[in-house]
């Protein structure tokens, strides 16, 4: 058996690049081949599927990648783990069955179970399990272990665990593992894709490849790509995926508690980046839980309004709305995408953007839609909307609570059939309150300045969580970090991003990464599917924050 366990990942959510299996399985040697395709919002898809059909509740597009690939994947040995099960892993796997039979294949199919839990209020609601399950049906024979809600990371430590044997006390292999996993986890992000200096990459971003990790018995890893795939592994493009959709150092996990602050990362050749030297604790007594609802009705019309006095334009529209409709639920943001003296009508002209939501379908609906469209005559001069008079659509609120982790039934399902119960860790640590760091002041001058985009010097990445967002910050050299860490305080970051200032921000450093990064509380309201914010999921944030024009260290000074 090698000593070097080669994972790969071909999906990094549900409606990544389709090829992307026959990619990875082609494109090189892998012993495994991992799927991730559950987001937040992705497990209120499938639960409004699952109330269509009780049958379904998956990823069903794993099914029609998996029917040109899984012969190729036993023919070499490769084994596959997904979260593709959703909210029904054990019909996913039944399907997986049925689609070898057909295609004459003899497969080995396990699945783990016991994160669905019963909250007759809710749609769906999924305790994150973890990695040791996987291992399980893993050591039982499967081929093709699926799963619904486990932690993403956890696709890639379970297969670890099966291979190098650890227990719930190799603390440290498993917090190197989880990192690896959450390198892993959303694809083509740590390649090269989303990444702030794309314009450097050997092919422009232009089709970055799918990632995969070489694996050792103590946890570190060799984060790479398959020969002649596009993109790059670098540090950077390493860096910018661990910032992904993190909190504070001490990363929780139902495993172990990873400290991101010991991630050692050093380029180990071209494409290859290795990890090394995190270090882990005893994972907390709670597990995550992921709430779905069904929280009303939606609907949207959007108003061009052209030349001038934009700001009375858009309250005429919004009395003339509030008239119509009442007051309740609307919501108006006003775009200024507009240009003084344009020479273009779209270049002339602003965007307001009018949300409704209620519990109540008709009046969300053409009540709506259709007192927005009867303004056409009526209201400012040249009155027009980019949008057709439609009925409301149902919204989802996300909420997230925690379960001991004693409560929950963590089963193993084998691929003879057998139930195998996997018990809960039985050391975990106490959860204190994840302490913040404060900018440093006094540091080294780096004068003289020069105006310019904060992202001439750093990089970032954003997203969601819920109804929070992260804003991971990072320098790419040391002086600029000496710089940054001081600069970049909480107070500064209301200034750059105002939408910021009324919320609760908590900032953490990363000096390992010559990093900081920002949790905002409550950016993103009741989470992804509720939100009318332009930017739902806090994706394009990081690079807002960049385009602020700021005075920057005089670039000598800042790389020497």
């Amino acid at each position: 058996m090698s000593d070097v366990l080669r994972i790969g990942n071909a999906s990094g959510f549900y409606g990544d690049r389709f090829s992307a299996w026959r990619e990875m399985l082609d494109g090189g040697e892998l012993d495994v081949l991992t799927g991730d395709y559950l987001a937040e919002l992705t497990m209120l898809i499938l639960g409004r599927d699952r109330m269509r059909d009780p049958d379904l509740g998956y990823a069903k597009t794993f099914l029609r990648q998996l029917e040109g690939t899984l012969g190729t994947a036993l023919d070499r040995g490769v084994r596959i783990v997904t979260n593709a099960g959703g909210l029904n892993p054990a019909g996913l796997a039944a399907a997986v069955r049925s689609l070898a039979a057909r295609l004459g294949l003899d497969v080995k199919v396990g699945y783990v179970e016991g994160d669905a839990l019963v909250r007759p209020d809710a749609l769906t609601a999924n305790a994150y399990l973890g990695a040791f399950g996987i291992a399980a049906a893993l050591d039982g024979g499967a081929d093709v272990v699926v799963t619904g809600r486990v932690t993403d990371a956890s696709l890639v430590v379970g297969p670890a665990v099966a291979r190098f044997g650890w227990g719930r006390d190799d603390l440290d292999a498993l917090a190197g593992a989880t990192v690896a996993g959450h390198l892993l986890e959303c694809g083509a992000q740590v390649t090269g894709g989303n990444f702030s200096f794309f314009t450097e990459l050997p092919d422009g971003g232009h089709r970055p490849g799918f990632p995969l990790a070489e694996l050792r018995a103590d946890g570190s890893s060799v984060v790479t790509k398959h020969p002649g795939t596009g993109g790059a592994v670098t540090v950077e493009t390493v860096t910018a995926q661990l910032l992904y959709e993190v909190g504070g150092p001490a990363y929780l996990g139902p495993d172990v508690v990873t400290r991101l602050d010991t991630v050692g990362l050093t380029q180990d050749g071209p494409d290859r980046v290795r990890v090394s030297g995190v270090r882990g604790t005893p994972p907390p007594g709670t597990l995550k839980v992921g709430v779905n609802n069904l929280g009303g009705f939606r609907n949207s019309m959007t108003f061009v309004l052209c030349g001038l006095d934009i700001p009375a334009k858009a309250a005429l529209v919004r009395g003339q709305i509030e008239e119509a409709v009442g007051k309740e639920g609307l919501e108006f943001v006003l775009a200024r995408t507009d240009h003084a003296d344009a020479h273009d009508t779209e270049a002339a002209s602003a965007l307001l953007h009018v949300h409704l939501r209620d519990g109540d379908k008709a009046r969300a609906g053409r009540a709506f839609s259709a007192a927005a469209v009867e303004l056409a005559l009526a209201s400012y001069p040249g009155c027009t909307l980019t949008t057709l008079p439609g009925d409301a659509t149902p919204y989802g609120v996300f909420t997230a609570d925690t379960v001991p982790q004693d409560a929950v039934d963590h089963v193993a399902v084998l691929p003879d059939g057998t139930r195998l119960p996997i018990p809960p860790p039985p050391v975990t640590g106490l959860e204190g309150p994840l302490v913040q760091h404060q900018a440093l002041t006094g540091g080294p001058s780096l004068h003289p300045t020069r105006r310019g985009p904060l992202g001439e010097l750093v990089g970032a990445r954003s997203g969601d969580k819920g109804g929070d967002a992260n804003l991971g910050v990072w320098a790419r050299t040391d002086a600029t970090w000496a710089w940054l860490r001081g600069w970049l305080t909480v107070e500064r970051l209301a200034e750059l991003l105002p939408e910021t200032a009324p919320l609760t921000v908590e900032r953490y450093e990363l000096p390992n990464l010559r990093a900081v990064n920002f949790v905002i509380r409550g950016l993103l309201g009741q989470g992804v599917a509720a939100s009318t914010r332009f930017d739902p999921q806090a994706k394009a944030l990081g690079e807002l924050l960049r385009s602020r024009v700021v005075d920057l260290p005089a670039l000598g000074e800042a790389t020497s």
